[in-house]
């Protein structure tokens, strides 16, 4: 039986069809990773080969890479947003109306002047703004979110401040901390993910540092090399990985 999470309109105009609603994070992996090839190639465009005859997979072939990616769900942006530099110099923003949501709330990006002793990403603007999403999101007992910047998005010209909400006690949309890169300013295109959402049961941990002999490790490296490297890989994928279902 799976959890469910629930994503509640802020705003009346809006309905489950509404351009922008919350998504699955899988709707939004970017073409960059869909057409990234799978395995290494020369400047010739031939396949790499390696010692063991195979080919030499890329971080494309990575599960880890992947499931990170499609991990939760996303929130994003219902409409062009124009980032430009304001007579006094400062970076800032403002919402363009579009076929896709004639009605929109103004707010949704909001300036913020710097934060005090927080240490805001090298390379990004220290006048910053905040996201104020038009969802609200409700989990099972016992569950929180953590909100984060789309993870490996590093080319999105923005970078969203992480957190974690138990929303199965707060169900406001709130807002979220976010930097624009310096030097950017252009469209932020209707549809871009700006926060990835993992939903997650909140349990107690315990720690425990194991330091082992020179033999067991050696044995371990060995089991783990012949299981693993293979020709072409894909061992992790096909006989280890536990595909996770996000609808």
């Amino acid at each position: 039986m799976s959890n469910k999470i629930r994503f509640v309109a802020n705003r009346p105009w809006l309905d489950k069809d509404s351009f922008g609603a919350p998504t699955t994070i899988l709707k939004t992996i970017p073409d960059w990773y869909r057409k990234a090839d799978r395995f290494a190639k020369n400047q010739k465009g031939d396949f790499v080969i390696g010692p063991d005859k195979g080919k030499i997979p890329t971080w494309k072939a990575c599960p880890a890479v992947f499931d990170v990616m499609g991990t939760g769900y996303a929130y994003v942006t219902p409409y062009d947003i124009e980032f430009f530099i304001n007579d006094r110099g400062v970076i800032d923003a403002k919402i363009l109306n579009n076929e896709n949501s004639p009605s929109f709330y103004p707010s949704l990006v909001t300036p913020r002047p710097p934060m005090p002793q927080f240490h805001h990403p090298e390379g990004y603007y220290k006048d910053h703004f905040a996201w104020f999403p038009e969802w609200a999101i409700e989990t099972p007992e016992g569950y929180s979110a953590l909100y984060v910047h789309p993870l490996n998005r590093y080319e999105l010209p923005f970078f969203t401040v992480s957190g974690i909400i138990d929303n199965d006690d707060v169900n406001l949309p709130g807002s979220m901390p976010f930097f624009v890169r310096e030097g950017f300013v252009g469209i932020i295109e209707a549809g871009t993910p700006f926060a990835q959402i993992i939903p997650f049961k909140r349990e107690d941990w315990e720690s425990e540092i194991i330091i082992e002999s020179k033999y067991d490790l050696a044995r371990k490296n060995a089991i783990n090399s012949q299981r693993f490297r293979r020709p072409n890989g894909g061992v992790y994928k096909n006989e280890v990985w536990s595909q996770r279902k996000y609808t």
